[in-house]
């Protein structure tokens, strides 16, 4: 019979395995606040090409200020669930909100945005439905799905033909209600899903759709409501989830928006609402802050656009391979995991961050620096970033010299 000391030694093995591969993850640690400049441990500034912080929101003053007085107005934190006694005006308001931004009847509150997703699903469909979700889906969709008793599909990545297939599926299973669900953006790609097809797919099976807008809310759309209306189906989608911790001020929570009726079985059924603490007076009065700033005026999604464009042209000029796409996610492509941390490290050494990505989190043989262009940042700052990523695939022998 195996020891304790037995699983340690285990688990070193697991770790020493990692690291001899090429995939161990070290945490760089800034010493500051979040921004398009960041300060590492070591003293230095440096251009923060990795956030999620799309809008450069995470230190807006008029963000820090909401969050300051909800601070003195309701409090640090309320120790409680929502329905014992964490539910605050504030948080009523940040719900009422998110659902006319979003343009939906009612949204939920959760601690983070992979709660909304492991709560969702598992509340609303039983053995007799089914669930049919894009094979790339975030890990939180995934996670959510398996806790549901619902038969699963799955269709290739952005396949309309394959989603097709997999609804006749359902039907062919006897599926009582079927709920095709996939990211809005894809955040290892910057993907944007076919919202428009999908929602005609689903019109034409009798099926719900729901997306996952946490690379979309506050910035892509015409007027930043996400990819709903990006694709022209505002109003037209069953269930949102989404995320406060990226551009909508970068801090944590998260959201499920839709129907009044959804919503309610919700806040009755989904356990990680049920079971944990809610959202912080401070974030959630910061969170307004940002929904006032975005409704009125689009100034910050339009500097996001002309950034993400001046970049992704300006990368590929340099001689570097990039996804295609639209979206300030800009994945430039390595494909060697071992390679992809080298250039991270040479280019932090120039004066950038931006961090290798490689297998568990993408695929392997899919090694890739994930750029994350955000309005905070200036041309200028643009500029030296492309400039760096020159200087080191031409040392790394990744771009000709």
């Amino acid at each position: 019979m195996a020891s304790s000391e037995d699983f340690y030694a285990h688990i070193r093995n697991e770790l020493a395995g990692i690291r001899e591969a090429g995939l161990y993850k070290n945490e760089r640690v800034i010493t500051g606040p979040q921004g398009s400049l960041v300060h590492t441990n070591d003293g230095r500034e440096v251009i923060n090409l990795c956030a999620n912080n799309y809008l450069g929101l995470s230190s807006h003053p008029a963000v820090i200020e909401a969050a300051h007085e909800a601070l003195r107005s309701h409090g640090y934190g309320l120790s409680s669930v929502r329905f014992i006694c964490g539910t605050q005006d504030l948080h009523k308001t940040l719900e009422q909100r998110l659902a006319k931004f979003l343009g939906t009847e009612d949204t939920i509150l959760y601690a983070a945005a992979f709660d909304a997703n492991g709560g969702l699903f598992e509340p609303l469909l039983g053995e007799q439905d089914a669930i049919i979700s894009d094979e790339l889906n975030h890990a939180s969709i995934i996670d959510g799905i398996r806790l549901c008793k619902a038969k699963r599909f799955r269709y290739k990545h952005n396949d309309l033909v394959d989603l097709q297939a997999q609804l006749e599926a359902a039907k062919a299973a006897g599926a009582r209600h079927t709920l095709v669900f996939t990211d809005g953006v894809f955040s290892m790609d910057g993907t944007i899903a076919q919202l428009d097809k999908i929602r005609a797919l689903c019109d034409q099976y009798g099926a719900l759709l729901g997306i996952d807008e946490c690379h979309a809310s506050g910035f892509l759309g015409q007027t930043g409501r996400g990819t709903h209306e990006y694709r022209g189906v505002f109003g037209k989608i069953d269930i949102i989830t989404g995320t406060l911790g990226k551009a909508l001020g970068g801090a944590s929570g998260g959201f499920t928006s839709g129907r009044k009726e959804v919503i309610e079985l919700l806040r009755q059924r989904s356990r990680p609402y049920l079971f944990s603490n809610t959202v912080a007076p401070s974030i959630v009065g910061a969170s307004i802050a940002v929904l006032d700033l975005l409704e009125g005026s689009t100034a910050l999604r339009d500097k996001l656009e002309a950034n993400t464009t001046y970049f992704r042209e300006a990368i590929q000029a340099a001689g570097f391979e990039i996804k295609p796409g639209t979206h300030p996610i800009v994945p430039i492509m390595v494909y060697d995991a071992v390679m992809a941390q080298k250039l991270s490290a040479r280019i932090l050494e120039l004066g950038v961050y931006a961090v290798g990505f490689f297998f568990p989190v993408v695929p392997k043989g899919q090694a890739r620096i994930r750029v994350q262009v955000s309005a905070g940042h200036e041309r200028e700052q643009l500029e030296r970033a492309v400039a760096a990523f020159a200087q080191a695939g031409r040392e790394l022998g990744l771009i000709k010299a």
